[in-house]
C-alpha cells in the first residue's frame, strides 16, 4: 500500500525574501490542492477563530493566503466553525462573529465570508450517516459545512486538556459538529471534584453551561450534579488546582473516538485536503480564553490530503521536538517525584489521553498512520 504524503516546511524565511503566507501558499501548491475541482465551487475552510482573550490561535495572514490559492483555482471560499458548547465568547453566531471580527477575521482581512455553520444558536444542524461508525451511527454536523462542495482543514496544531493534542481530527470532528454534535462526542464520563483540593475558587462553575457544578456555601466547596453534567471537560482544564478528574478513564478514549467518527461523518464523499501550523503550541485548546506560554518550538507547517497521516506526522515531530523552558511541561517535569511518560502531551497534562484517537480513525478508514514526509525548502 502506498504511503501517505504529508508535505512540510518550517518558519524560515530569509531577509527580503518571501514572506509566510506566501510560503504557505507554495506548500499548499506543492501538496497539490490543484488537483481538487474547485471551479464555481462552493468551499469549506475550518478553522477556530480563537476565544476572546487567547492569542494563540491562527493568525488571518494565514487564512487569507489559503483563501487566495482558493479563489485563483476558482473556489468560493468562506471560513466556517461551528458554535461552542461551553460559555464564552462563541456560544451563538452573533456573539461567535463579533469574537472572529476582533481577533482580526473580516472579510476585508481574510478576503471572504465568515459563516457560523451551525447557525444563530447552534441548532442548524444536519443528520450525517456515519459509515463504519461504532460510537456514532448518525453525526451531527453544522448545516453549512455540508452544504459546502469541497472542504479544507486549517488547523493550528497545539496541546489539549482532554485529547492531548488538537490537531487537524479535532478541528474537524469536534469543531464541525453543531452544539448537539458536540454534547454527542462529550456525554459518556463524568467527573468528580476531591473536596480536599477544591479552593472554592468557583472558576470552574463559569466554564460549566448544563448546570452541572454545584457550590455549597455552608463547606465552600463544589459537588458535580451527575444528572445535568455532559462530561464536556471544560471545568477540568479550568481548575487550577488538580481537584477535579474523570471517574472514568476511558472516558477520554470514547471522546477521542466518536471525534474521529465525527471526521469521517464530514469527509466521506466529498474533496477534502488539510493544512496544519504546528506554531504557538499552547498547552490547552484556543477556546480558553487565556493560552499559557508554549511548550513547544514553532516546528512548521504540514499539508496532505490525508488527516489522519497528517495528525500523526505533527504529532512525531512534536514528539522529537525539545521542552522549551518556561512553560507548563517544562515546569511538569521539574516536579520532584514526577513520572516522565517520555510523550510530550502526555507529560504536559498527564490525564490528557490521544493515541486512540489515531487508533481509531485508521481502524474506521479514515486514513493511514504510514506516511512519507516531503520537505519543502
Amino acid at each position: 500500500m502506498e504511503k501517505a504524503k504529508v508535505y512540510f516546511t518550517d518558519f524560515r524565511t530569509p531577509a527580503y525574501g518571501d514572506g509566510l503566507p506566501t510560503k504557505l501558499k507554495k506548500l499548499i501548491r506543492k501538496a497539490g490542492i490543484q488537483q481538487l475541482d474547485l471551479e464555481g465551487k462552493f468551499v469549506a475552510i475550518k478553522m477556530h477563530f480563537g476565544e476572546l482573550g487567547n492569542i494563540s490561535y491562527l493568525r488571518p495572514n494565514y487564512a487569507k493566503a489559503v483563501v487566495d490559492v482558493v479563489k485563483g483555482l476558482g473556489g468560493k471560499p468562506f471560513l466556517t466553525d461551528c458554535n461552542t458548547l461551553y460559555p464564552g465568547s462563541r456560544k451563538n453566531a452573533l456573539e461567535h462573529l463579533e469574537c472572529a471580527w476582533e481577533n482580526g477575521f473580516t472579510p476585508l482581512t481574510v478576503g471572504c465570508p465568515v459563516i457560523i455553520a451551525d447557525g444563530l444558536k447552534g441548532t442548524d444542524d444536519i443528520s450525517v450517516p456515519v459509515n463504519g461508525g461504532e460510537y456514532i451511527q448518525e453525526a451531527k454536523i453544522g448545516h453549512a459545512i455540508m452544504d459546502a462542495d469541497v472542504f479544507i482543514s486549517l488547523t493550528h496544531f497545539k496541546g489539549h486538556e482532554m485529547t492531548g493534542f488538537g490537531g487537524c481530527i479535532k478541528n474537524i470532528g469536534m469543531g464541525c459538529g453543531s452544539r448537539a454534535g458536540k454534547k454527542d462526542q462529550h456525554n459518556n464520563g463524568k467527573p468528580h471534584i476531591e473536596a480536599d483540593l477544591c479552593r472554592g475558587c468557583r472558576r470552574c462553575q463559569r466554564e460549566c453551561a448544563n448546570n452541572g457544578l454545584i457550590f455549597d456555601e455552608t463547606t465552600r466547596k463544589m459537588t458535580v450534579d451527575q444528572q445535568n453534567c455532559v462530561g464536556c471537560g471544560r471545568c477540568l482544564g479550568s481548575c487550577n488546582f488538580d481537584a477535579i478528574a474523570f471517574n472514568d478513564s476511558a472516558a477520554t478514549k470514547e471522546l477521542n473516538c466518536r471525534m474521529a467518527e465525527y471526521t469521517k461523518a464530514v469527509l466521506d464523499g466529498r474533496p477534502n485536503f488539510h493544512i496544519s501550523l504546528v506554531v504557538d503550541v499552547s498547552p490547552n485548546c484556543d477556546c480558553h480564553a487565556e493560552n499559557d506560554a508554549p511548550i513547544l518550538p514553532n516546528l512548521g507547517m504540514f499539508a496532505s490530503f490525508d488527516p489522519l497521516a497528517l495528525d500523526q506526522a505533527c504529532v512525531d515531530a512534536c514528539l522529537a521536538a525539545s521542552p522549551l523552558p518556561n512553560s507548563q511541561l517544562s515546569d511538569n517535569l521539574a516536579k520532584k517525584d514526577f513520572v516522565d511518560h517520555h510523550d510530550h502531551f502526555t507529560n504536559s497534562t498527564p490525564e490528557s489521553e490521544w493515541k486512540t484517537c489515531l487508533e481509531h480513525a485508521e481502524k474506521i478508514g479514515l486514513g493511514s498512520r504510514t506516511y512519507e514526509l516531503i520537505t519543502m525548502k
